[in-house]
């Protein structure tokens, strides 16, 4: 008489390489667009948004208006080579 052996056991996403959005190599590419996306999309955010009523006088009226820019460039740079990266394959 022999033991039986482990049962079959389904494979997991872990197991099979496969993520919500596709193979775990695009992993990165899907971070770099959310990231870069964020970065861009909130700095304009920030330099369109009307200053609230009630805020004390330490904080800018504005952002930099320098540095917002170079922000939402880098942040719009990466989210586009992300983007290609996920459309190229």
């Amino acid at each position: 008489m022999s033991l039986p052996g482990p049962p079959d056991l389904p494979r997991t996403a872990l197991v099979t390489g496969q993520l919500l959005f596709g193979e775990t190599d695009q992993l990165l590419a899907w971070l770099v667009l959310a990231m870069g996306g964020a970065l861009a999309l909130g700095t304009t955010m920030a330099l369109f948004r009307p200053r609230p009523e009630g805020a004390p006088d330490s904080d800018l009226v504005r952002p930099p208006l320098a540095r917002s820019i170079v922000m939402i460039v880098i942040g719009g740079v990466a989210a586009l080579w992300a983007a290609g990266s996920l459309i190229a394959g």
